[in-house]
């Protein structure tokens, strides 16, 4: 997967001048057009929110275009493209902002979030103001909201009696799917796992081959993906309650009125909110379905994963770019 510099994503973003000159301008009566891209299918509750929350809400002024399944862009590409003026809007990580800015890596540390409300506390809270300023100052990109994936569970090929995961000790030499950023690679290997970077568009065919021995997503993932004819257990390890951004070109942002902009970061949060509720209801819904199709769900020692992947981030290169006071803050929010 590319890996885009800093450095690099500002060099381009000055080189092509924003690129937002070619757009039309928002307040003389034509329409602007909002493409998005996520490695996500059509079927995925963040499409599913962008397109029939976001996209309505917005129709009065901007034409809204999505390209699904990495499709656009590929997964891990999308911030550099909108740095480069190739395209509005991602449903952005925070193990990809980390490539950027590593300070991002303390939202997908491992155990960090508790629930899909202590992220939206987070996000709200005056903590994130500085985080959301560099990324503006120095990506070009606006943080719009913040969007509730699940949490995340190892998903395995073997069989409970082939392998049974209770602590990370088990998962010693198994070869679990994780995205290729540093910060991903990171928390695979806090998990006791080895971490093997692949495209996300791969992971089906790469588990039913036998290339990985597993991956980890949300239930609602496993079931959009279909990743329960090629697994026969989910440990709930519950290791990261993940969430993405609503990520929006600045100079698109800035080539709006006032009151379209209002209008879309409404419509950012509603499609947030929407999508968050929908991902909890099927986070609740769906291990009885998983479980018809011969996967069995049970949870391990989830103690012992806490402190086993707490402890890998202690005094780690990962956890140097903190700033001070923030993990801290996080927690306060969470009690």
């Amino acid at each position: 997967m590319l890996k885009f510099t800093r450095r690099a994503a500002i060099a381009s973003v000055a080189a092509l001048g924003l690129a937002a000159s070619a757009l039309p301008a928002a307040a003389d009566g034509h329409k602007v057009t909002f493409t998005l891209a996520t490695s996500g299918s059509e079927t995925d509750q963040r499409s599913v929110a962008m397109a029939e929350v976001f996209a309505p809400m917005v129709a009065a002024f901007a034409d809204y275009q999505a390209g699904y399944n990495g499709t656009l862009f590929a997964q891990g590409t999308e911030l550099e493209a909108i740095a480069g003026g190739n395209l509005t809007m991602s449903i952005a990580s925070a193990q990809e902002l980390a490539q950027f800015f590593p300070e991002f890596s303390i939202f997908a540390t491992g155990y960090v979030h508790q629930d899909a409300a202590h992220q939206v506390r987070v996000f709200n809270d005056p903590l994130m103001d500085p985080f959301k300023q560099k990324v503006e100052d120095e990506l070009g990109v606006k943080l719009l909201s913040v969007m509730y994936l699940g949490r995340r569970h190892v998903n395995l090929r073997q069989t409970r009696d082939e392998l049974d995961v209770q602590t990370p000790a088990d998962l010693a030499g198994v070869n679990l799917r994780m995205p290729g950023t540093d910060a991903w690679q990171f928390l695979g290997a806090a998990l006791g796992a080895s971490p093997t970077p692949l495209a996300f568009s791969e992971v089906y065919t790469s588990l039913a081959s036998g290339a990985i021995d597993g991956q980890d997503n949300p239930l609602p993932t496993v079931v959009d993906q279909k990743f329960y004819e090629v697994t026969k257990q989910i440990s709930l390890t519950s290791h990261l309650v993940d969430l993405n951004y609503i990520a929006f070109s600045l100079e698109t942002w800035n080539s709006l009125t006032p009151d379209q902009q209002l209008v879309v970061q409404r419509a950012a949060d509603a499609a947030a909110a929407y999508g968050r509720l929908k991902q909890l209801d099927k986070e609740n819904n769906l291990a009885d379905f998983i479980r018809s199709q011969g996967v069995e769900i049970y949870t391990p020692d989830l103690e012992a994963f806490r402190t086993h992947v707490q402890a890998q981030y202690v005094g780690s290169e990962a956890a140097a770019s903190w700033p001070e006071g923030v993990l801290d803050r996080i927690n306060e929010l969470g009690n």
